[in-house]
């Protein structure tokens, strides 16, 4: 009797915990298909937003409160049209949105990280080069990311469990819709026009992405975005050049009467000479004369640097592809987008370097060791006009590949023997990359070629990127042998840089590796240590000089043609041997000798922030004039490039 009793308690209990699930799975369907949802979604997204404006370093230091208030109208509007929806379309569509916004916001924190740019849509034209960012991937994943999608893996999870189920269309009357439609209507049309404001503000710093997250949402930006890249003329100022001209010349003018003076005597003091422009992956001025466990990273840049005219403030520019950095030394303009110049311009007309060094009799090369579909520089090259151009396939020896490159030694010794083979004088534009990111240096067939050991850093993405800086180095001692063995070294002018950077600004390991040689590393130093790289030239018959106000690559051009006595066309740069003491980025970030502009003026030698009331007259002025030159040169720029200006 007791087993029969205790047999039905069991199966009661059973049943009961079988209803309670039911009502749970009932009540979570019924939630799942209610205004309730939608809601609850909206919600978790206004999260996941605020969460990436703080996970993303340059946007959390700019947001405010008109921010917050701007993503809630956008978030509202969304919840809004949804809550109108049919039940079954409500849910889909809900979840579909959330998808959609989680996979926009992880990809700007990851694209953010690596090159301090929101994503663009136009970045979709550039999808054959993703590669580059595949490989720094390891570095820019965190765990916390995971957050922009918990929401949707539960979801999934309930939806392949049967927990949750999508239920039949809801059959809804005329007057219902007409009703439901109504509604829908009056709120959005309130909200659009919040919302349109907040896309508006996105056009008041139209080359500096964080500032229209700031004023303009995340997704005030997206929208203005797209908008931006159908009407893609709109962005110009310029449509004629007749007009670009005019702004133009006042603006040389003016540099020329202020700045124009050179510091040193030296124009036209290679004149026939050869020159190589040696353009050095992901090479930043912070390794330069530094140590690891009692070795130097870089001994062979150190004494290259340290014997010739060392540029200690060589900045690149905003955008961190490596073609950008051709673009802006070939031509003295400011890039467009991530690549942009090469892959969509690259058909325009502009005052190039080669085609300056030709009309002085030169014979001009480009040299990398990479196929010549990669950011298109087959055809870019060819329609600069170039002599040579040897890429991987002009290259007989290819049997060392690192990281998919042609090994920087493999492709050092090669290129001597071409240049052996140039009639002179010439200029060869050399471009190297087994630095280039992940830094894993796979390919490389003799390890014992990196001579550091980065001990504590070891395994370490910033162990890495020293470990393949020093292999770059060593393959740069090797380069100067063998100019030095083909009599090619002693007359010949050489410029090198690094094209941008190859560390995560705030990376912790580099961090730590900075402040135990400046134990007070400030906010402003850690930027200006991003975009830092380093660079060195030598002109026969110079001894060191080390110049310290800033240049950047658009300045390459400017300079070359003071020393070869060339015309230079039209070029946005300065002669870096002259006087001007400021440089622009093309994200609106300016560098002086003193200050640092990011929005906000800033005091190199303390970090400090600068009220421009509190300066003196004259110097406020200044610091006024450099923001307004810097937005003409940019206006002047983007509008050559997009209207092909000097066709």
């Amino acid at each position: 009797m007791k087993k029969e009793k205790n047999i039905e308690s069991k199966e009661e209990a059973k049943e009961e915990k079988k209803i309670n699930k039911n009502e749970i799975r009932n009540k979570v369907n019924k939630f799942f298909h209610s205004i309730g949802f939608p809601i609850a979604v909206g919600m978790i997204i206004f999260l996941k937003t605020i969460f990436f404006y703080l996970n993303t370093i340059s946007i959390r230091e700019t947001i405010d409160i008109q921010t917050i208030l701007g993503t809630s109208a956008f978030i509202i509007s969304m919840i809004i049209c949804l809550c109108m929806l049919p039940n079954r379309t409500r849910s889909v569509t809900t979840i579909v949105i959330d998808i959609i916004i989680s996979i926009i916001l992880f990809a700007d924190n990851i694209y953010h990280t690596y090159s301090s740019s929101v994503l663009s849509v136009a970045q979709i034209l550039n999808l054959q080069y993703g590669e580059e960012i595949m490989d720094t991937l390891p570095m820019l994943l965190q765990l916390k990311q995971v957050l922009y999608f918990v929401d949707i893996i539960a979801i999934i999870i309930l939806l392949s469990t049967k927990i949750l189920k999508l239920e039949k269309k809801e059959k809804m009357t005329l007057k219902r819709r007409m009703i439901k439609l109504g509604i829908c209507i009056i709120a959005i049309i309130g909200l659009i026009r919040v919302d349109m404001n907040f896309i508006q503000k996105t056009k008041e710093d139209p080359f500096n992405k964080d500032m229209q997250v700031k004023k303009g949402t995340i997704y005030g930006y997206h929208i203005a975005d797209i908008g931006n890249t159908i009407n893609i003329k709109k962005q110009a100022k310029y449509a004629e050049k007749e007009n670009m001209l005019e702004e133009y010349q006042t603006l040389k003018t003016e540099y020329e009467t202020k700045y124009g003076e050179s510091n040193y005597d030296l124009q036209n003091a290679i004149n026939g000479k050869n020159v190589i422009i040696l353009q050095l992956e992901s090479i930043q001025e912070f390794v330069i004369n530094k140590e690891i466990n009692g070795k130097e990273i870089t001994p062979n840049l150190n004494q290259f640097i340290n014997q010739n005219i060392e540029f200690s403030n060589m900045f690149m520019q905003s955008y961190s592809s490596t073609a950008d950095s051709e673009f802006s030394t070939v031509t003295s303009l400011y890039p467009m987008e991530n690549g942009m110049s090469y892959s969509r311009y690259y058909t325009n007309r502009y005052d190039d370097i080669f085609t300056m060094f030709k009309n002085k009799g030169y014979t001009t090369s480009y040299m990398h060791g990479n196929y010549g579909f990669f950011w298109n520089r087959d055809n870019v090259y060819k329609q600069f006009g170039v002599d040579h151009i040897e890429l991987k396939d002009q290259f007989q020896d290819t049997s060392e590949n690192i990281m998919g490159y042609l090994s920087d030694e493999l492709l050092y010794r090669q290129a001597v023997e071409k240049l052996k083979q140039y009639d002179m004088p010439f200029i060869s534009y050399i471009v190297s990359a087994s630095s280039h990111t992940s830094f894993s240096m796979e390919g490389l067939q003799d390890r014992n070629k990196i001579n550091i050991d980065v001990g504590k850093y070891k395994n370490t993405f910033f162990g890495n990127y020293l470990e393949a800086v020093n292999y770059a180095d060593y393959a740069f001692g090797i380069f100067i042998e063998e100019l030095k063995k083909a009599d090619l070294y002693e007359d010949t002018t050489i410029l090198l840089f690094g094209d941008h950077n190859g560390m995560d600004m705030y990376n912790e390991e580099m961090l730590d590796f900075l402040s135990a040689t400046d134990s007070e590393v400030t906010d402003t130093d850690i930027k200006l240590n991003y975009i830092r790289v380093a660079c060195g030239m030598k002109i026969p018959g110079i001894e060191h000089i080390t110049i310290e106000k800033p240049v950047t690559k658009l300045d390459i051009k400017p300079t070359f043609a003071y020393l070869i006595n060339g015309e230079e066309g039209i070029s946005l740069g300065t002669n870096m041997f002259a006087r001007k003491d400021y440089i622009a980025l093309n994200n609106e970030r300016m560098v002086t000798c003193r200050y640092y502009y990011d929005e906000k003026w800033f005091s190199r030698k303390h970090g400090e922030e600068v009220i421009l009331e509190q300066l003196p007259q004259d110097e406020k002025i200044l610091l006024e004039e450099y923001y307004e030159n810097m937005k003409k040169e940019l206006d002047i720029s983007i509008s050559i490039s997009i209207n092909n200006l000097l066709k």
